[in-house]
């Protein structure tokens, strides 16, 4: 693999789709779209340009970085005085709607691949719960949608990667160990750890750097140029310490951001500047590695069951748990309907199968769990971005006075 080629095709791509991007938009063809596209043509799939491993160190590190800056930009740009008003939906949401979702999942994906190991359907189930607001950006950055329904979708999106690594571990973990500590009840403390002290640290980075960059903006000790990068600093900070100290980076990252953009006006600002251009090079970049080496990858593990799964995963098995979450809330069945539909599958699981690779190696069996979520979200990105502003258009003329 010549990095330098894969670094020059990032650059050409970039300056492509940003000359033709607004144009591209009013066709609600999305950026995710077409750096999918444009990696897996670049791909030995297509024309064979180049190639990259799906467990090369840079492509793990520039999709943990782009998923952390999702989760940052996403928590400081959330409105903490309407989600006080309005917690019940996102609660509901992450304790009974997510619950729900990994168990059909898990079910179904048993019934569908009979001759899987439950351990192996279980991790499945999980790789596919987190959503991804990133991929129905329309949705969660469109004023015309109610601000009750897009900071439920975005809190949801923020919170429920972070709540299912830590099961995933767990479960990789069994899996590795040949399941020699599957009557230990250990990993229930150990996923308790990872909330709890990712939620501490980044409630503490986010506070210290609250406070030192409202002072510094007070005393005009930053460079104006300096202010987009600071908040990112923080994020990337907290991921790392929590990492460090027990916890989960990725709900740390979380959190410093919610607590950030709530206490400083000047730093959500230019953590919103910061989201919509840089923040969106990640994103992008991150889809592009997807389609030139993820899709190439399990294209020959897709079968009728795989593909049936997948549209299962992005329809029934994620929209009725939420609609049975919802259930004996003041929303209308078109608002449940509207919220089941915009579960994104992106960036939390494409880094979760980097993980598992990473864990697991070439374990036998695992081609088909690949092969599932590769779909998942490649399907994921075409769909939920061609409805996305459609839908949100259709939705907010129905449910204008919605608060």
């Amino acid at each position: 693999m010549d990095d330098h080629v894969v670094i020059l095709i990032i650059a050409l791509i970039v300056l492509f789709y940003g000359f033709i991007s607004k144009k591209l938009a009013q066709f609600d063809v999305s950026g995710p779209m077409v750096f999918t596209v444009l990696g897996l043509i670049c791909s030995p799939f297509a024309l064979h340009i180049t190639a990259v491993e799906i467990d090369a160190e840079f492509v793990t590190v520039l999709v943990e970085i782009a998923l952390v800056l999702v989760l940052f930009s996403d928590a400081a740009l959330l409105d903490l005085k309407l989600l006080r008003r309005s917690w019940q939906i996102p609660a509901r949401l992450l304790f009974i709607g997510l619950p729900l979702t990994i168990i059909f999942s898990t079910a179904v994906a048993i019934w569908l691949f009979p001759d899987q190991p439950v351990t192996y359907m279980i991790l499945l189930a999980l790789l596919l719960t987190p959503t991804d607001a990133a991929l129905g950006k329309a949705v969660v950055s469109d004023p015309k949608v109610p601000k009750m329904i897009r900071s439920s979708i975005n809190v949801e999106s923020g919170l429920n990667d972070g709540i299912v690594l830590p099961i995933i571990l767990t479960v990789v973990a069994l899996i590795t160990s040949g399941l020699t500590r599957a009557d230990d009840y250990s990993w229930v403390w150990y996923v308790a750890e990872q909330i709890v002290f990712g939620m501490l640290v980044g409630g503490i980075i986010g506070y210290l750097g609250a406070k030192l960059l409202n002072k510094a903006i007070q005393y005009n000790w930053i460079e104006e140029s300096y202010q987009n990068l600071i908040p990112i600093a923080l994020a990337i900070l907290a991921f790392y310490l929590a990492e460090a100290f027990l916890g989960n980076g990725f709900i740390a990252a979380f959190f410093a951001g919610l607590y950030i953009g709530n206490t400083s006006a000047q730093a959500r600002i230019h953590i919103e500047e910061f989201a919509e251009s840089e923040g969106e090079l990640f994103i992008l970049i991150s889809f592009f590695l997807f389609g030139l080496a993820f899709v190439p990858l399990t294209l020959h593990d897709i079968s009728l069951n795989v593909v049936i799964y997948a549209l299962l995963s992005l329809t029934v098995l994620r929209m009725l748990p939420v609609i049975i979450s919802l259930i004996g809330t003041k929303l209308d069945m078109a608002s449940c309907v509207f919220i089941a539909w915009f579960g994104p599958r992106g960036i939390a699981s494409i880094l979760y199968v980097l993980i598992v690779a990473h864990e697991v190696g070439d374990t036998v069996g695992f081609d088909t769990v690949y092969a599932v979520v590769t779909l998942t979200i490649l399907m994921s990105i075409f769909a939920h971005g061609l409805s996305a502003q459609p839908f949100a258009n259709l939705y907010s003329k129905q449910h204008k006075d919605l608060s």
